[in-house]
């Protein structure tokens, strides 16, 4: 039996579900103004029954029956769904998984027949992909939409029509009021909807707004493989979607939906495909990346349960089976010996010490761990229903920094959230100084609509308030962090190479295996490999370089030599170093024309 899901409604639009089957039916025109007619009334209305069941074997239903990835809608033409090399243009705001959705959704237009543009003025099309997650990043989408309906008004007709399109968390969370308020928008997907984009364009093409945020339990994007525009050799690849632990500060349940792991399989493809393409560093991205679980085979699907970090839970009953994050990040990491692998963004529960022992033994993956705290006060984390206290979480990074040694340690903290006194407030300071992070994501709390805080909660700390403790936890954050990162300072750090310096043509840029970056004079170094020969680097390359001076931001320093990972591994810094002095004494001192840097801060 085929599977028909519940089609809804808007402004007499058919809102396809995002996983669906479609029978291969063939359709065509033959220009008379009959068919024209009927052809148009079907695009407003979209299929009917007869469009799932027509030529459907009754002895083989499965024969025909295609996920929509892999055929065009048999109700539209093809060249009607097609872009004709129409331009679109993105523009992506938020987090890293927004980044990863461009990829996604530009993978889907690519096969439809569009151009990308990296110039607004020639783009037909013009794509935002939004987030929801604080208030301020709204307001950013909103005005940007006004600028670009003046842009689209002034177009000339020559040029076209230009369609604005609303992709993500934002067009989710706001869908009806996007669609009504002042007419801004042309097309509204949510993350599941991306691949009815060729559809939701070929509605827009003929005067019509589109829309589809319906959510999906399914959708994981497995069978699209991302464009990707990697810089620096380093990319991002998406392995869950979701979340379920609904922190009751947290939109993301309700604007990405339930937590679905996308195949291994189809990971590893992927990660295979740009070691070829000579990408040197992966993070593997999930809204609650390390409770990933794959279920798709029965080989999978196991009795053990899920074992959480000590003195952690959740508000779901514990999960059964599955392909567990440990085992992803171990085959993950054995593809190529030379790629560094990060993840984020983590979930504090879901440590439990094989990750942690895991990491410590590959040398291809980062000793570096996001542990976000979002507060420092055990009543403020029950009323963001975190579940865990202060006291576990500091078990958890004792537990942590005594299986990897020297791990760098990344956290998010929220300040002003509902109820939080300055009791609470000096807590979170006191935890940034006994945790030491030398990477910090500081926010005041932004109320969302739909989260439990908004049903249950009062946003009652004013804002000058907020604002007031987020600048002293920033101040306290920089202070630990400059000291975390001056405690390095003498020491060899192996920085993957980025590009020249922000700031100057005559740097290089680059992060530590602890993602902090690096910056050092751009200049040959000696080979390690030939005696007396000197080599250029280049991004993508890795270095050692000789930290002087650090701060709370970055640190600074001269570069002794290009390896690889493997070989870094295999030698230690002294041996490197031992090397490079037989074959120019004078390498473990700054060259003259960068003693700069000695005192740079």
């Amino acid at each position: 039996m085929f599977r028909l899901q519940k089609f809804v409604s808007v402004q007499n639009l058919c809102v396809w579900p995002t996983h669906r089957y479609c029978c291969s039916v063939s359709a065509s025109l033959n220009g008379n103004k009959r068919k024209e007619e009927l052809f148009k009334t079907k695009l407003a209305t979209g299929p009917g029954f007869h469009d799932f069941i027509k030529d459907a074997s009754a002895n083989d239903k499965s024969t025909n029956i295609k996920y929509e990835s892999d055929h065009i809608h048999a109700y539209l033409p093809e060249s009607t769904a097609s872009g004709n090399s129409r331009k679109v243009f993105f523009e992506t705001y938020g987090c890293q998984m927004n980044v990863n959705d461009t990829e996604i959704a530009w993978s889907i237009l690519q096969k439809n027949g569009y151009l990308r543009v990296e110039e607004l003025t020639e783009a037909d099309v013009v794509l935002l992909v939004t987030c929801s997650v604080r208030e301020k990043a709204e307001q950013t989408v909103w005005n940007r939409l006004k600028q670009l309906t003046a842009l689209k008004k002034r177009r000339l007709k020559a040029q076209g029509p230009m369609k604005i399109g609303l992709l993500g968390c934002m067009a989710e969370r706001l869908k009806s009021e996007l669609l009504e308020r002042e007419k801004l928008l042309d097309v509204i997907a949510g993350p599941d909807a991306y691949r009815d984009l060729p559809r939701l364009l070929a509605l827009a093409r003929g005067g019509q707004q589109a829309s589809n945020v319906l959510l999906s339990l399914e959708e994981t994007y497995a069978d699209v493989m991302p464009v990707h525009r990697t810089q620096g050799h380093s990319a991002f690849v998406s392995i869950m979607r979701g979340c379920d632990n609904m922190c009751s500060y947290c939109i993301v349940p309700f604007t990405r939906g339930r937590e679905r792991s996308r195949p291994v399989a189809s990971i590893l493809e992927e990660v295979r495909l740009l070691s070829e393409q000579g990408v040197r560093e992966v993070t593997l991205l999930g809204q609650n990346v390390n409770s990933y679980r794959d279920m798709s085979e029965q080989v999978f699907c196991g009795s053990e349960p899920t074992q959480l970090s000590r003195g952690f839970s959740t508000v779901y009953r514990t999960r059964q089976g599955g392909l567990r994050f440990a085992d992803l990040l171990d085959q993950v990491s054995l593809i190529d010996p030379n790629m560094r692998i990060r993840f984020t963004s983590p979930h504090p529960k879901d440590f439990p010490d094989e990750v942690l022992h895991l990491i410590q033994e590959r040398h291809n993956i980062c000793k570096q761990i996001h542990l976000p705290a979002q507060s420092g006060s055990s009543r403020v984390l029950q009323a963001m229903r975190r579940g865990y206290t202060r006291e576990a979480y500091l078990e958890l990074v004792e537990n942590v920094r005594s299986i990897i040694p020297g791990v760098s340690l990344s956290s998010d903290f929220i300040v002003g959230f509902c109820g939080e006194t300055e009791e609470d407030h000096q807590e979170s300071l006191s935890l940034l100084r006994a945790v030491r992070y030398n990477i910090g994501f500081l926010f005041a709390y932004s109320m969302r609509k739909k989260t439990h805080a908004y049903h249950r909660l009062q946003d009652d700390v004013p804002a000058e308030v907020k604002q007031r403790r987020l600048q002293e936890l920033i101040a306290v954050f920089r202070e630990e962090a400059a000291r975390v990162n001056s405690s390095l300072l003498g020491s060899t750090q192996l920085v993957l190479v980025e590009g020249e310096s922000k700031r100057s043509s005559e740097e290089l840029s680059g992060r530590s295996d602890g993602n902090v970056k690096v910056i050092f004079p751009k200049q040959e170094v000696p080979s390690l490999h030939q005696s007396s020969c000197t080599e250029t680097i280049s991004p993508g390359d890795y270095v050692l370089v000789k930290v002087t001076s650090a701060n709370s931001q970055s640190m600074r320093g001269y570069p002794l030599c290009c390896t690889t990972l493997s070989e870094a591994a295999a030698r230690s810094p002294d041996s490197l170093l031992s090397t490079l002095q037989q074959q120019q004494p004078s390498i473990t001192e700054p060259p003259n024309d960068c003693s700069h840097i000695l005192t740079t801060g």
